[in-house]
């Protein structure tokens, strides 16, 4: 696995695909709630598969998580978290957040907010992450905000 930060259209492009397949398709968030105008404001990251380097270029395998960053009042907001089914229970989830984590600390945060659905509660607990809301919809699913010190 390999997870980047992206820089070009079609690591963007990818990161989008994961995010429709996981959120639209198979949890059947409205499109125009999954893209929304915060996309602009920040820092995406794709996970491929695999990769290998072929002379100075990088070449990647199909995109299978996803997730973006925000700096939201001095702390690191991790958003639109998602790997690929046929991905979860590989530890693909575990590294994607490791390395956001990783990402909040070079931007000078060390505090990290999310609003997990209630299903990834326990794997965002595992990680360190601690509840600090009620339960609470979003695009019908039901949340709960969570935060995590580095």
């Amino acid at each position: 696995m390999n997870v980047v930060k992206v820089m070009n259209d079609q690591q963007l492009k990818d990161a989008y695909s994961i995010r429709t397949k996981v959120f639209v398709e198979e949890q059947n968030v409205p499109k125009e709630e999954e893209v929304d105008d915060l996309e602009d404001q920040s820092i995406h990251f794709v996970m491929y598969e695999n990769d290998r380097t072929i002379g100075s270029e990088d070449f990647y395998s199909k995109p299978i998580g996803a997730g973006r960053l925000r700096l939201v009042d001095g702390y690191a907001k991790a958003e639109r978290i998602c790997v690929a089914k046929d991905a979860r229970g590989t530890g693909a989830g575990r590294f994607l957040m490791n390395e956001m984590e990783k990402e909040a600390l070079n931007l000078g945060v060390s505090k990290v907010k999310l609003n997990a659905q209630t299903h990834a509660e326990p794997f965002y607990s595992k990680l360190g992450y601690e509840i600090t809301s009620d339960e609470f919809l979003d695009a019908g699913i039901p949340h709960v905000s969570m935060v995590k010190t580095l």
